[in-house]
């Protein structure tokens, strides 16, 4: 049973479920023009600023890109079931090195066991609250690539995996079957359309190592990290879903640089996954109508989010 039927009239989750093509091409259009706008800005103003700035705010809309392919993964982002597929694995899962078939098996998982020894994300919230010196060490590694790296190098493992079973050292025609997999191969050639693109627009050869593989393994995990602390971290452990969730109020710079495209109404998506992004606002006020504010499990800020993962003593 979808939990928000406890608190939605079916009219009422049918209206706010309805989705639009044109919303769809909208987001992504977004998305990818913030990205492709950053790049741009720098080739016309080579510096260390807008260098530092198309890192951060690219990092920040791989981000995006994830939570549209999250979108697509409940069949919201395009209205035409053809088109969100393509679009969620081609212009969205891709190019971040994402699979939107497995990623959907994992995530509706994820769903059905929220806060559950069953939920595959548990390992995610588990260890929150934390400490403050544990939580800057995990940051830490973020931003400096440690945590990509090794998540890059075990994405690389499971393509030989599935491509192959062998022991001991993969031989050259398993690295062949790896990355021509249905993956690893098809996240290859987004990533070459992609090093085309950014060649182009700023024609140095470096720019997608500069502009793509950078922010992945850095910002993208800091704020990926933010992200998943702030919907499961540091929430009470228990079915209800206005209690092992949570909704967090984001400014314009937090929506900018850390909670893309209402990721921040999470509390309500779990009440109806399947709701268009666009349309959670609304349904985060509706409940507010309702009276169930006071039962909400909501934050004022990231910063507090961070501060309420950070509270356990030394």
């Amino acid at each position: 049973m979808t939990p928000g039927k406890a608190y939605f009239t079916s009219d009422e989750i049918r209206t706010l479920s309805a989705r639009s093509d044109l919303w769809g091409v909208w987001l992504v259009a977004h998305c990818w023009g913030l990205i492709l706008g950053s790049v741009a800005l720098f080739a016309i103003w080579p510096n260390v600023l807008t260098f530092a700035l198309a890192v951060i705010v690219i990092g920040s809309r791989q981000l995006g890109l994830a939570i549209l392919m999250h979108e697509a993964a409940h069949n919201a982002l395009f209205k035409s079931r053809r088109l969100n597929e393509w679009a969620g694995e081609w212009l969205c899962g891709r190019p971040i090195i994402a699979d939107l078939p497995e990623y959907r098996r994992y995530h509706l998982t994820h769903h059905r066991y929220t806060q559950t020894e069953r939920d595959p994300d548990l390992r995610l919230s588990k260890p929150f609250p934390t400490t403050r010196a544990s939580l800057r060490r995990k940051l830490i590694r973020d931003i400096t690539g440690q945590t990509g790296l090794k998540q890059r190098a075990q994405q690389i493992m499971f393509a030989f995996k599935m491509a192959h079973e062998v022991e001991g050292t993969p031989s050259s025609q398993d690295l062949a079957q790896a990355f021509s997999g249905p993956v690893i191969g098809r996240a290859i050639l987004a990533n070459i359309v992609l090093f085309g693109v950014f060649w182009a627009i700023t024609s140095h050869a470096w720019a997608w190592l500069a502009f793509w593989a950078l922010p992945l393994l850095t910002w993208f995990q800091v704020v990926l990290r933010v992200r998943n602390i702030a919907e499961h971290g540091a929430v009470e452990t228990s079915p209800d879903p206005l209690r092992n969730t949570r909704t967090t109020h984001a400014n314009w710079i937090e929506r900018l640089l850390v909670a893309p495209y209402w990721v921040n109404y999470h509390l309500e998506h779990h009440l109806v996954m399947h709701v268009p992004a666009h349309n959670l606002p609304k349904l985060h006020r509706m409940m507010l109508d309702k009276g169930h504010g006071d039962r909400m499990t909501t934050a004022p800020g990231y910063i507090d989010v961070l501060r309420q993962a950070s509270s356990r003593a030394a």
